[in-house]
C-alpha cells in the first residue's frame, strides 16, 4: 500500500501547477509522500512500533529528504495529527452548518464526532498516541485549535435564548467539550465501537433533552454566585 501511496505521489509531482518551479513541485510532493506513507504507517502500528527506515522506504524518498522537511519522527507526527484533526474537524463542521435548529445543531455535531471515531486512524493517532506523543499542553492546544470552536458554536447556539454572561458560556463549552473528549476515549477504546458511540450518543441526546426542556420552560440558568446576589 505505502509502495503505491508513493508512485501515486510521484505522478503528482510531474503535473506542472502554475507559479510553482519543478523543485518546487517535487519538494511539495517528497512531504506528501512522506505524511501519507506515516499515516498509513501510524495508523496500523502506532507511533512507538513505525521506523523512520520503513516510512522513508514507503514513500521512495531518502532519510536526508525528510530530515529537509522535518526535524524528526515526532515533528513528522505533529504534522500527520494536525492533518487528521483538521479533516476530522471539517466533517463536523459541515455536520454543523448543515442545521438550522441548534437542538438539531448540537445532534448532528455530536452523531459526526462519534462517526469520526469509527476511523481507525483518528482513533490511533488523535486519541491514542497524541497525548502521550505531543503532551498534554501541545495536545490540548491542537485540539483547541480545530474542534474546541465547533463546540463553542454549538453552545452559544443552543444557549442562545438565554442571556448569559460570555464567561458563563464559555464554562458551558469548557464542559461540553470535556464530555467529547472523554467520550472519545471511551469510544476509541471500546471493543465494539459503534455500540459505545450509539450509547454516548443516548447520554448525551438525554442531557440535551433536559437543557432543551429547561429553555423551553423559561428556567433560569445562573451560576452560584449570581443567584446569591439576586437573594
Amino acid at each position: 500500500m505505502a509502495a503505491k501511496v508513493g508512485k501515486s505521489v510521484a505522478k503528482t509531482a510531474l503535473r506542472k501547477v502554475p507559479g510553482t518551479s519543478r523543485r518546487q513541485e517535487y519538494s511539495a510532493s517528497t512531504r506528501r509522500a512522506l505524511v501519507d506513507v506515516a499515516t498509513e504507517r501510524f495508523t496500523e502500528q502506532g507511533y512507538a512500533g513505525t521506523s523512520l527506515d520503513e516510512i522513508v522506504a514507503g514513500a521512495r524518498v531518502t532519510k536526508g529528504a525528510l530530515y529537509h522537511h522535518f526535524t524528526g519522527k515526532q515533528a513528522l507526527f505533529e504534522s500527520v495529527f494536525e492533518n487528521v484533526e483538521e479533516r476530522a474537524a471539517r466533517d463536523i463542521h459541515r455536520a454543523v452548518r448543515g442545521h438550522q435548529d441548534p437542538w438539531e445543531k448540537a445532534m448532528g455535531g455530536l452523531r459526526a464526532f462519534l462517526e469520526v471515531l469509527q476511523e481507525p486512524g483518528y482513533r490511533r493517532i488523535v486519541i491514542a498516541d497524541g497525548p502521550a506523543v505531543l503532551g498534554y499542553e501541545r495536545y490540548r492546544e491542537q485540539e483547541e485549535r480545530t474542534t474546541f470552536g465547533i463546540v463553542q458554536e454549538i453552545v452559544s447556539s443552543v444557549l442562545s435564548s438565554y442571556d448569559l454572561a460570555p464567561s458563563m458560556v464559555e464554562t458551558f463549552s469548557r464542559v461540553f467539550f470535556g464530555a467529547m473528549s472523554a467520550a472519545g476515549a471511551a469510544v476509541s477504546t471500546a471493543e465494539d465501537t459503534r455500540q459505545a458511540s450509539a450509547e454516548v450518543e443516548a447520554a448525551i441526546a438525554y442531557i440535551l433533552s433536559g437543557l432543551r426542556q429547561m429553555a423551553e420552560s423559561g428556567a433560569p440558568i445562573a451560576s452560584a454566585g449570581e443567584q446569591e446576589r439576586e437573594a
